[in-house]
């Protein structure tokens, strides 16, 4: 079972800066124990007084903003009280079977609950309840000096509206004798493009404003452990469909996906040009696919101040569940059993990419903590550099291997006094590779179960 480390650095001297990652995410506990020394706090205001005192049109904005119902209250405490012990249970099997140590009895348990839909639901609102604390808790690990403020992008449940069947016009429908063949496949490529262009600029827009936020807020750092995947633009591309009374093939269901998640990368260039003095950290995704030829957003999102990451078991191999792609995802860092915070001060090891993202996003904090002057493109330039090279992740990532914390740090401090190159390259004289564990494959893990890790990272 892999936690994060403590990690002691002889020699370092501390600098007085204290960077700021936002939590893009489902919401912080700001009350939990292991996080409340580490929570940013908006000094413009004077909290619970109905007054936007810094004048920044949002009310009250105490710990951050809740983008998802549009106000100050950046977690929901109502549901405090749902972590019960089958769903503690169902996260440490999870995590033993990824690394081939759960035995045939919890195998057994976790396929019961698997086919259980209402122990699904539960964890599945469990799981979006706790997602931003726990990646809080990592961003955050070993460093008093990194802030976070809060963002909630992810609401806790989704409730849709019953659909009323009085809505559907049928005299829509594009399947008319009276249509010809070209001339209905010109209007339903005209119609799906039009619909997902406008769902695609709705999307970035609230994550345009999310940017800008972060970027007044001068936030240093920015993680990201949300997004829309392959998987996920599938299902809405046959909603779509179905909106529109269009009947489609597999094949032009999956051209569309591409060209919808495509539509969100470009729109995303402009949301991530509202915070140039922010690094964003994206997750890769869940679905053990390659960005490079099914493209998931924001993660592919190509610039100077973003960094893609994808998960593995430790310091040793890729997990099985992790996106990768050696154009789009930049390194890798460790996501499986990563040991958090979770509201209520409770703590959780929970895998995924989701847990990869903020252990970067945390190595990026304590870069610009040890040096202030660092703008994105050259912390990212040292975390993509000093990464301990991997044969078997040099045609999966781009950096070819996993950040090395240790080093990325020293590097940065090097930087204070030497040119970023010559610091980049003393750190690699200085400090080792990490120590690599002895993993044994086993023949049961969480792919060939069919389950991926929850909660997922990506949210439509």
């Amino acid at each position: 079972m892999f936690k994060t480390l403590a990690v002691v650095f002889l020699g370092i001297i501390p600098s007085a800066y204290s960077s700021t990652v936002a939590i893009v995410d489902s919401g912080t506990d700001y009350k939990h124990e292991g996080l409340i020394n580490n929570i940013w706090i908006n000094e413009a205001e004077t909290p619970n007084n109905d007054r936007d005192e810094d004048r920044n049109g949002y009310q009250d904005d105490v710990y951050g903003w809740n983008f998802a119902e549009s106000n100050n209250e950046v977690i929901d405490y109502s549901y405090l009280g749902i972590l019960n012990d089958d769903i503690k249970k169902f996260f440490l099997i999870q995590a033993k079977a990824m690394t081939g140590e759960a035995t045939e009895e919890e195998m057994n348990w976790l396929r019961d609950r698997v086919s259980d839909n209402e122990f699904l639901k539960k964890l599945q609102i469990y799981g979006n309840f706790m997602h931003g604390t726990h990646v809080a808790g990592i961003a955050a690990s070993e460093s008093s000096d990194i802030k976070l403020l809060s963002v909630k992008l992810i609401p806790t449940e989704v409730k849709l509206p019953a659909e009323d069947e009085s809505d559907s016009d049928s005299s829509s429908s594009l399947t008319g004798d009276e249509q010809t063949p070209a001339l209905l496949d010109g209007l339903k490529d005209k119609l799906i493009k039009k619909a997902l262009a406008t769902l695609a600029k709705q999307q970035m827009k609230l994550l345009t404003e999310i940017a800008e936020y972060v970027g007044e807020h001068k936030s240093d750092v920015a993680n990201g452990s949300f997004g829309t995947g392959y998987a996920q633009a599938k299902m809405l591309i046959s909603a779509v469909a179905d909106g529109l009374n269009l009947k489609l093939t597999e094949q032009e269901i999956k051209k569309y996906s591409i060209h919808f998640i495509n539509e969100l990368i470009k729109n995303g260039e402009d949301m991530v040009s509202e915070s140039p003095k922010t690094l964003w950290v994206f997750a890769a995704g869940n679905d053990g696919t390659n960005n490079d030829e099914l493209p998931s957003s924001p993660t592919n999102i190509q610039a100077d101040n973003v960094i893609s990451v994808a998960a593995t078991i430790g310091f040793d191999i890729i997990a099985p569940f992790s996106n990768y792609g050696i154009k789009e995802v930049d390194v890798a860092a460790p996501g499986v059993s990563i040991y958090s915070t979770v509201p209520g001060d409770e703590y959780l090891s929970v895998s995924g990419t989701s847990q990869a993202a903020p252990y970067v996003a945390n190595i990026a904090g304590k870069i610009k903590d040890m040096n202030p002057k660092l703008m994105p493109k050259e912390m990212k330039k040292i975390i993509m550099e000093s990464v301990d090279k991997r044969d078997d992740l040099a045609s999966l990532v781009k950096a070819g291997g996993i950040v090395n914390r240790e080093r990325a740090i020293k590097a940065a401090e090097l930087s204070l006094t030497m040119s970023l190159e010559e610091a980049i390259t003393k750190s690699k004289l200085e400090v080792e590779d990490q120590v690599r564990g002895r993993l044994v494959e086993k023949g049961l893990n969480i792919t060939n179960l069919g389950i991926l890790p929850l909660p997922s990272p990506f949210k439509l």
